[in-house]
């Protein structure tokens, strides 16, 4: 793995080459803000450089993105009335209700989430509750991704995973090959149901090939022809929300 730099404008463009044998240039910002070229050792270095001139606008725009992502990852959610929180692509606003009923809960009602607690004030309990909803959420929506993208891959001969959900700084999802499990990203609760679609085939593929070599990519343009709009969805729009 070796590091470079283009300038761009009045910005340096810092990335990490890794040769491989691979067809294709391949390029990957990701959500650290980290970017990588993946290319053979045939392609000379002055091409590449000038690959990722010509793709620099891009690169600068996402890698803006990613700094949009931890300015409001520092941010505290307040949980209140009128907050807006990203659910399956959609912003939905938060509505408190301060009730004297046994059970507090969460609830998506007429295009709300509503949140009803025994003290409007109580911030850890706020937090709490959504917080579980939304994992709860994850949980059915993830397996329900996973049931319906693996009857196209079966006959590949890959086998039904289980799910692991985790909060991941720099990917949407991983395979852990040897214990037939992929791990998706909390966050992706946010995204659209076809863009964790994508992430789920994107995991399961890497069963069958480990690496982003042009084989896989092949497989995946065969199963899913339109992965590069669902994927550009999921880093520019969705990106911005998490």
């Amino acid at each position: 793995m070796e590091k470079h730099s283009v300038t761009y404008g009045t910005k340096e463009i810092q990335f990490q080459l890794i040769r491989k044998n691979i067809k294709n240039i391949n390029l990957n910002v990701k959500p650290d803000m980290s970017i990588s070229i993946s290319a053979s050792g045939k392609v000379p270095l002055d091409y590449i450089y000038q690959f990722v001139k010509e793709k620099a606008p891009w690169i600068v725009r996402n890698v803006g993105f990613f700094k949009e992502v931890q300015a409001e990852h520092t941010s505290i959610k307040e949980y209140v009335s009128g907050e807006s929180f990203k659910y399956l692509g959609k912003q939905y606003r938060l509505k408190v209700i301060e009730s004297d009923a046994e059970v507090e809960s969460v609830k998506y009602y007429r295009g709300f989430i509503e949140l009803k607690v025994k003290d409007k004030k109580n911030h850890a309990k706020k937090e709490k509750l959504v917080t579980a909803w939304f994992k709860e959420k994850a949980e059915l929506n993830f397996a329900d991704s996973l049931n319906r993208v693996y009857p196209i891959i079966e006959k590949q001969g890959v086998p039904k995973p289980e799910i692991q959900i985790r909060t991941m700084k720099a990917r949407w999802g991983s395979c852990i090959k040897d214990k037939n499990i992929i791990v998706l990203n909390f966050e992706l609760i946010k995204a659209p149901k076809f863009c964790i679609d994508y992430v789920v085939l994107h995991e399961l593929i890497h069963f069958k090939y480990q690496n982003h070599d042009a084989t896989f990519y092949e497989l995946l343009t065969l199963l899913m022809p339109d992965w590069k709009q669902r994927k550009a969805i999921l880093d520019e729009e969705v990106v911005r929300e998490l």
